[in-house]
């Protein structure tokens, strides 16, 4: 009884495919499927061979396979103690052998394992692949193993033996000795070669190079000169009679190609072997040069090719076949003659077979159209190479602008080639065309269009090629070519293209390049706008580096105007909106303009929409410029002034100068009207716009300075009516802050002796050595006369010395020479040296010119005095309020310091003291003074008071505010927001008792008139949130409506339309029934009383056109339902509309699936239900006819159930069957897959949820 085994019929298909051609013994029915056995289904592996045994059948392919070698070897060396190079006493594996050794199991990447022998040798076990374990050896022996060295003495011209091709020789030659073979270069005279290594490898090596050498003394090297043209018959044809003469001899035998002009063989090898080659060679020259002869023949130069054959072969074949050699003349060479050299008797058979191989090949020219060429060649050569396949020894080429193709082969395959190509031609002119158009160059990139939009178009619409010339080709000529109709019509499109191009016209806009940017957009958003409302219109903007204002449009005309005016409307918005001004606030005001992170500055850009641009920190610029509509501008300045004005005591003052006089008043880039804001302490003077025809000239700043400008001005004003005169004189800019003196000093005095006004330029002006004079001329002259004669003194540099104690010379240089920096900008750049510290000198030097020296000295003098005089005052201020009084970065204390010219010391900080009796308030000094407790004040003793006095003015002060409990949770705002924003504004602290205690103060901390200003918008907050409870206490009057519940749907409408409506209307708030409410009819309307009460009037009318209405229910079959809704439902949203009622559909899972409810008045429910039953009968005849077709069409289930065949179905599960397999044998049994025993599973597994085939669901 055979053994049955059970297999998948996939896994044995290759099987089976090999048992095809089997012939299987027995008679099998062809209605029974064949059952293989094991052997057959499974064919084993060949058995190995024993050694010398001998089969008379090959081994099949697993006899091919070659046996594998292992990529990984294992070399073991010993390196005796004498020679170890480390022998430290070290534990073995942790010296520096252990080191070496994985330094070179890094960089080989093979791995070393060393071992002590008995004898404190060391042996070394390298193993991996080959090339790395030469590579470990070599590095191990140069660095483990003490290095001797040796010479070797061997022939000069040995040498390049030694180091073989490309040093391949030598390098072999170092791995496999682990020495280093140091060979001298060729033009050395020296022939020693000098070997470093182990003793063992230095034998080696010398051993290997000697025998080398050896061997190379037995070689000899001999040159024979024979003509040229006996050489092939030296060789012999393919090279065979030399190639047998090298096998003969042993030599070597070198003849050169015949493309080289030398007549020198060489032969090198054995002396014995190149002596036999010798006599054999001359031999054969010998009797060749006895017995030939030879003749000349013409053959045209075009057809040497065919007689040389491809690599010559047809020559060879020649100089087989006869035994004759066919000379050629170079190719370079204009000459036709061949000539024949060889025996008389095989001259003739040669000859005609030079003939025959010269009239073998034929060339065949084919008319065609050039244009035509590319479609012959087909898409990436495709219909040329299918005749090249079938016909391989035919060339085919083509020739640029001509209408021939050359066809180059033997004489049949050439007929044949030629054939072909006249179809295709024949084919392509009478299914092709094409046309030539002449447009005008300049056309063409616009017919090209944008990344070739346009032609691709019309290529792909027309099926058409269209070749436009480069623009480096200079031609108007365009081909079209494709099918005839499609040429047709590109070509009229083209043409009215080209039209449309020259009846189009370019106008030129003349826009500010600062605008192009913002007329773009970012990353072309805006413009492209543009493009897509004026598609037929090219705008065309100049390159940035241009530096053009000329914006190009190009189209049709009224397309362009169109255009133009737009883009001229868009470009009066942007003027309009980049109006700037420029308003100058004192650099102190600059911080409370910009507000509490930055607050004041965002709420006017907001709120004027204007971008307002203020100098940095540490800019001498007091302009903040406006940018925007001028409305919004002026609007913008008087918000900021007004709160400079607020913030200061400033006047504001004008004075009318006729407006013609306004440009001289300015001065050349407003020098002028600097000079004058500079010497009155600052004061801002503003001109009325140029053109505007207004004579004031607006003056602002403290009330002194304001009248001294307004003075100075018109006294300007008087001068420039009676006479005008200015001069210009040049002094070096060092010198300016000299001649102006401290506080304007030495000018003013020349003003007042002279009349005259000075004007210096400012620091960004590009002239900085002019200095401008103006005034009556003789004032002129006068103070011209004056600052020459003092630039003439600057210039006269002197040397000088003075003493000044050494206890002050710290004051000078302290601060990186702050006070001496200070001396060269006031005094001319003059030089002050003090000594160095340890010298003990009280000697000091000044260099520069006499008056700035002089008066330098002056001011040292001046400053001693008052180091002299200084006094230092202690102020009692309690530690918590330091912080309060330094301000952000020190920017207050600065301030004084500044102000006053002091210096001020703050004591180190006590974390002791932090904890401070409850009574220190507002200020008091009246405690018990602490170290930490008190500043000290150093400077003259009158400043010392007043900066005394500044420090104590910004100790804060707390005072309490009175507000009712229940509003401070308003105030607070919510996440705080309110009362961070009154503490930012008004630069205090404001401190809220906390909600347990329920206290009605509220306390304010911060500088006095800080804490004035916050507690008047505190009790402002409060009167506005009193009125705000008021009017909540009015707003929340309630009315209520009862109104049944099956209504409120229709009253809230679809997504809270109707009730949103309501509430809009009336302003007031409608609160439906929650769900778990007992009395679910009652509607709460809450607002004002006379709006809650129309309100409710609004729903109780809304309620009765709704008791009017009526439902009713009917039944359509659940299978149009779908249809009825539509997609997403606007079928029926759309329905509901058209009939005005409201149709509901049956919840999925609804115990009649089939119900519709229609709501709505009567007559409109009646055309609604009667709508829905034809729709119903429409739809039914669809689905009918649906469900019928899809009946037919439905596939016979997979599994046949009862109703299919029990055979067939056994047949399928039994799947792919084998005969005798080795678990059907006797004592064997298949092992049993459901058995835990057999198959035991790994730990406890958990079953899988079944999934749907769409996967896991995603939570």
């Amino acid at each position: 009884m055979s053994s049955v085994a059970v297999l998948t019929q996939e896994s044995f298909a290759e099987h089976r495919s090999g048992l095809k051609d089997v012939e299987i013994a027995g008679s099998v029915p062809e209605d029974e499927a064949y059952i293989p056995t094991y052997l057959e289904a499974f064919p084993p592996l060949p058995d190995k061979g024993t050694p010398g045994e001998k089969t008379g059948e090959p081994a099949g392919a697993w006899s091919k396979i070659r046996p594998i070698k292992a990529s990984v070897i294992t070399q073991v060396f010993h390196v005796p103690l004498e020679e170890r190079r480390y022998k430290d006493n070290s534990q073995f594996g942790e010296g520096e052998e252990a080191k070496v050794c994985l330094d070179i199991m890094q960089k080989t990447g093979a791995h070393i394992e060393l071992s002590l022998a008995k004898d404190q040798g060391l042996s070394i076990m390298v193993t991996g692949k080959l090339d790395s374990v030469m590579k470990a050896r070599k590095e191990i022996v140069a660095r483990l193993q003490t290095q001797a060295s040796a010479t070797v003495l061997i022939p000069k011209e040995h040498h390049r033996f030694v180091i073989g091709k490309n040093g391949e020789k030598l390098q072999e030659l170092e791995l496999k000795t682990a020495t280093k073979i140091a060979i001298p270069r060729s033009d050395d005279p020296n022939a020693n070669i000098r070997i470093t290594g182990t003793k063992e490898g230095i034998e080696k090596a010398r051993h290997e190079i000697q025998l080398i050498s050896a061997e190379q003394d037995k070689r000899a090297v001999e040159r024979l000169s024979f003509e040229k043209a006996f050489h092939p018959f030296i060789a012999g044809a393919y090279n065979r009679l030399v190639q047998e003469l090298s096998q003969e001899t042993g030599a070597r035998i070198s003849i050169p190609p015949p493309s080289v002009p030398k007549d020198e063989i060489v032969i090198t090898g054995e002396k014995e072997a190149v002596a036999m080659a010798i006599a054999r060679i001359r031999a054969i020259y010998e009797e060749k040069k006895r017995k030939t002869t030879t003749i000349s023949v013409e053959v045209k130069k075009s057809q040497h090719k065919y007689i040389v054959g491809p690599k010559g072969n047809t020559l060879q074949e020649i100089l087989e076949n006869t035994g004759v050699s066919v000379e050629m003349p170079p190719l370079d060479s204009a000459s036709e003659t061949i000539i024949l050299r060889g025996e008389p008797d095989k001259l003739g058979p040669a000859l005609t077979q030079v003939y025959a191989k010269a009239k073998s090949v034929i060339v065949v020219e084919v008319i065609a159209p050039a244009w035509l060429h590319r479609f012959i060649i087909g898409k990436k050569g495709q219909n040329i190479s299918r005749i090249t396949q079938q016909l391989p020894k035919v060339h085919i080429e083509f020739t640029d602008g001509e209408e021939r193709i050359s066809l180059e082969g033997p004489t049949e395959e050439v007929e044949q080639a030629q054939a072909q190509i006249q179809e295709i031609i024949k084919d392509l002119m009478a299914r092709m065309d094409y046309a030539e158009i002449n447009i005008d160059q300049r056309f063409h990139r616009h017919l090209i269009g944008k990344n070739g939009a346009n032609i691709n178009r019309i290529k792909e619409q027309y099926k058409v090629s269209v070749r436009i010339p480069q623009d480096s080709e200079r031609c108007g000529l365009v081909r079209i070519e494709g099918d005839p109709q499609g040429v047709q019509l590109a070509r009229k499109e083209l043409m009215d293209m080209a039209q449309r191009m020259e009846n189009e016209r370019t106008k030129d806009l003349i826009i500010e390049q600062k605008f192009h940017r913002t007329i773009i957009g970012q990353k072309g958003e805006k413009i492209k706008e543009v493009r897509d409302k004026f598609p037929e219109v090219i705008i065309i903007f100049p390159d940035q580096q241009q530096k053009s204002d000329i914006v190009q449009l190009r189209g049709p005309k009224n397309e362009v105007e169109k255009c133009a005016k737009f883009l001229q409307k868009l470009i009066a918005e942007l003027v309009e909106s980049s109006f700037s001004i420029s308003v100058p606030i004192h650099k102190q005001f600059h911080k409370n303009i910009i507000g509490k992170g930055g607050a004041n500055i965002k709420k006017i850009r907001e709120e004027t929409n204007t971008k307002i641009d203020l100098p940095t920190e540490n800019s001498n610029s007091e302009m903040i410029v406006i940018t925007g509509k001028k409305s919004s501008c002026e609007a913008a300045r008087d918000r900021i002034l007004a709160i400079q004005k607020e913030l200061a005591n400033l006047k504001e003052a004008e004075v009318s100068i006729p407006a013609k006089l306004h440009n001289s008043l300015i001065g050349s880039k407003g020098s002028l009207v600097r000079s004058v804001m500079e010497e009155c302490g600052g004061v801002h003077i503003h001109f009325p716009a140029e053109g505007s025809g207004l004579d004031k000239v607006t003056i602002r700043g403290p009330a002194e300075e304001v009248e001294r400008a307004r003075r100075q001005l018109l006294q300007l004003a008087e001068e420039k009516q009676v006479n005008n005169f200015s001069v210009e004189l040049q002094a070096k800019p060092e010198y300016h802050k000299f001649l102006i003196g401290r506080g304007g000093a030495n000018i003013r005095r020349v003003r007042d002796r002279t009349g005259a006004r000075i004007i210096f330029p400012s620091p960004d002006e590009p002239e900085q050595e002019h200095i401008t004079i103006m005034g009556k001329e003789e004032a002129v002259w006068l103070a011209q006369k004056e600052l020459e004669t003092l630039i003439k003194n600057l210039d006269d540099v002197i040397e000088d010395s003075m003493v000044v104690d050494p206890r002050h010379h710290r004051h000078f240089v302290c601060r990186r020479g702050q006070v001496l920096r200070e001396l060269a900008e006031e005094y001319g750049g003059v030089a002050v040296s003090f000594p160095r510290t340890g010298t003990h000198s009280d000697s000091i030097t000044l260099k520069g010119p006499r008056e700035c020296v002089d008066a330098a000295k002056k001011r040292i003098q001046e400053i001693v005095r008052d180091l002299e005089s200084q006094v230092n005052v202690e102020v009692l201020i309690p530690q918590r309020y330091h912080r309060a009084i330094m301000g952000p970065k020190g920017c207050k204390i600065q301030q004084i310091t500044r102000d006053h010219e002091v210096q001020i010391k703050f004591p180190d900080r006590d974390e002791s003291a932090a904890q401070e009796p409850a009574s220190q308030e507002n200020g008091d000094t009246d405690l018990i003074p602490r170290k930490c407790d008190i500043i000290t004040v150093t400077g003259r003793a009158e400043k010392c008071e007043l900066a005394r006095a500044a420090l104590l003015a910004l100790v804060p002060v707390t005072i309490d505010v009175e507000v009712s409990y229940d509003l401070h949770r308003y105030i607070i705002g919510q996440k705080g927001a309110g009362i961070r924003k009154m503490m930012e504004d008004y630069e205090v602290n404001i401190w809220v008792p906390q909600p347990e205690q329920q206290s009605d103060i509220i306390k304010i901390t911060g500088q006095v008139a800080s804490v004035e200003r916050a507690k008047q918008g505190l009790l402002e907050r409060v009167k506005e949130l009193q009125a705000e409870q008021e009017d909540r206490a009015l707003r929340s009057f309630k009315v209520t409506l009862s109104v049944d519940p099956k209504y409120h749907p229709k009253i809230i409408g679809r997504k809270g339309a109707v009730i949103s409506q309501i509430r809009k209307d009336y302003d007031v708030n409608v609160q439906f029934p929650d769900k778990g409410d007992e009395q679910q009819d009652v509607i709460v309307i809450s607002g004002y009383e006379r709006n809650a009460n129309e309100a409710r009037a609004a729903i109780e009318q809304l309620v009765a056109a709704l008791q009017d209405m009526v439902s009713e229910d009917i039944r359509l079959d659940r299978r149009v339902h779908a249809r009825i809704i539509g997609a997403r439902g606007k079928a029926i949203r759309k329905l509901m509309e058209e009939f005005k009622v409201d149709i509901r559909f049956p919840q999925p899972g609804s115990e009649d699936p089939s119900k519709v409810t229609v709501s709505g008045l009567p007559e409109n429910v009646d055309n609604a239900i009667d709508h829905l039953l034809n729709l119903e009968e429409e739809y039914m005849l669809n689905v009918t006819e649906t469900e019928t077709m899809a009946a037919y069409m439905k596939p016979p289930s997979k599994t046949m159930g009862t109703g299919g065949n029990d055979e067939d179905n056994k047949a399928l599960a039994k799947g792919f069957v084998v005969r005798d397999a080795p678990w059907n044998a006797q004592g064997n049994k298949a092992p049993d897959m459901s058995s835990a025993e057999e198959f035991p599973t790994f730990g406890s597994g958990i079953a899988p949820k079944q999934t749907s085939a769409w996967g896991p669901k995603k939570c």
